[in-house]
Parts: structure tokens; sequence; C-alpha cells
């Protein structure tokens, strides 16, 4: 199990990999995985919304989640495996909890309810429960994709819950962070790709990052910069990604990154399941150009 302490560094939300029938590839997926391994990250994400966690059934959940201990577990490196367990019922989230604990999971993922947009006090109850099934829980927090936004308040209590480990913050600015770090409370993980080195800065412990599927090594790179107090190195470094992550997000996550990996060969396919769908002929140009100096 996933401790608070050790709740840093570079969680990589891996992608889902879907042939052109749009069934599970289960080969590309191991592919993936085990180049991430390559570099020294500290943990897995899968089921994230990088990993198109709307439209993957909890049966391929439960396949992704086997293949990724697996290659772990070969790979020799104990690394976390944090598992996506959100939804808007509570009720929902309790049972894919439990299920992910009866997988193995070293800890879950768990958004803030979205679309019924619930009271502060459904939130926090809502966590709780979660919290009491006994796999270690991080909150993640992303306003701009729930329609529902926290109070400082109400985080500090869900991180005071037993069980909850930490948060990943997606807020957008450095305004709820700045408060957790001054309260002292648990770990809080930058969701915001953009603002990663920055958030570093102002006492994040890490981040998980949708961009650092694409020049992981790199991504690491600035975290141990960052955690020695090297920020001026790290800065450098960051700003040389700020490109990258810029185009990574110009068409809707993950849709960019599926698109990359294929073209590098880790995928088969960048098939995504509708509503998501390819990019645009303009933007794999621009990758293209971007990427040329970095080929492998």
């Amino acid at each position: 199990m996933l401790q608070e302490r050790d709740l840093r560094g570079i969680y990589a939300p891996v992608i889902t990999p879907f042939l052109p029938s749009e069934e599970l590839d289960l080969e590309s997926y191991r592919r993936h995985v085990e180049e991430l391994l390559r570099h020294n990250i500290h943990g897995l994400i899968v089921n994230g919304t990088t990993g198109e966690s709307p439209t993957v059934s909890w049966e391929e959940v439960a396949q992704l989640v086997l293949v990724t201990k697996d290659v772990v577990s070969k790979s020799g490196k104990p690394l976390p495996v944090v598992v996506g367990t959100g939804t808007n019922s509570t009720a929902s989230t309790v049972k894919r909890t439990e299920l992910a604990g009866e997988l193995g999971a070293d800890a879950v993922l768990v958004v803030t309810p979205y679309y019924n947009r619930p009271p502060q006090a459904g939130v926090i109850e809502h966590f709780r429960r979660t919290a009491d099934v006994g796999v270690p829980v991080i909150a993640y927090e992303i306003p701009h994709r729930t329609g529902l936004r926290l109070t400082a308040e109400t985080v500090k209590r869900v991180l005071d819950l037993d069980g909850v480990i930490g948060i990943k913050d997606s807020t957008g600015s450095h305004e709820l962070l700045d408060e957790l770090v001054q309260a002292g409370t648990k770990p809080v993980l930058c969701g915001d790709d953009i603002l990663f080195c920055s958030m570093l800065k102002h006492g994040a412990a890490g981040g998980i990052l949708a961009s650092s599927m694409i020049q992981t090594g790199t991504f690491v790179q600035v975290y141990e910069l960052a955690a020695q107090g090297n920020f001026e190195q790290a800065e450098e470094l960051f700003a040389s990604l700020v490109p990258l992550i810029q185009k990574l997000f110009q068409e809707s996550n993950p849709a960019p990154i599926k698109w990359v990996l294929s073209q590098q060969g880790i995928l088969v396919s960048d098939t995504l399941r509708l509503p998501m769908s390819p990019i645009s002929a303009g933007l794999q140009q621009e990758l293209k150009e971007l990427l040329a100096p970095f080929a492998r």
C-alpha cells in the first residue's frame, strides 16, 4: 500500500491503447508501460483521464491493472500502481475502490464528484466513505472538468481524513497549493502540466502529468533538480518542455499523446473511443516538426 511519505515524484498516467476495432490492445499497453519503466518514475496511474476512463469498462480496467502489475513485477522496480476509481456516485466509487483493492492496487485516485454538483459536506462524506474501504486515497480536484470547485477548507477536511494520503491539484493556479502548504497538510501533486515546475517551487511533492508520457526522462530530471533545490536549473530544463506541453494540450488529451506514441512505434494505433477523435492533420505536422530533434 502506498503511504503518505512516498507520495512524491513523477506519477505517470498511462494511456489505454485500442486496436482499430476499438478493442483493448494489451500488447501495445505492455510495451507502453515497459517504456515508462525505463525511466526513474515514481508510480503509475491506471484508468485516469489520460487513460480515457469514461469509455473504459471496469472489466477492462481489471485487465490493465493485472498487466501493469505484471510488468512492474518483472522490472524489479517496486513502483506503486494507483487506480482511478472515482465516479459521481459514492456507492459506485466505494465498490470500484473495493475491487481495485482486490486487484492489488497500492492506492486509488478519486476525483471530486462531477456533474451532479454536490454540496461541500456531501463531498467530504464521499471521500470519508471511500477512504473507509482501506485502500489509500489520493483526492483529485479538477474544477474545470467536474463543474464544482472545493473550498480550501473542504480540501483540508478531506486531507484530514484517515486513509486520504494526498491530493492531485488541477485547479489551474497556485492558490490552493499555497494554502495547503501553509497549513502543513498532506502531499500535493501537480495536475496542471504547464504549472509543474512553478508548483514544485511552491511546495508540491511531484506531479501526475499527461505530458510525461512523452520525454519522460526530462520530466523526471526536472523533478530531481527541484527536489535537490536546484530550481534555476529545473526551470531552465522545464522551459525546453513547454512547447511540447502546449502542443500536447492544443487538442483534447490524450489524442495528441496517442498519436505521438503510435508514431514512435510504441502503440499499434492512435485509435480513441468516441466521443474522443483523432487529432487534426495540422497538429500532426506541428508535432512532427517539434519532435524531429528527439526522434528515436
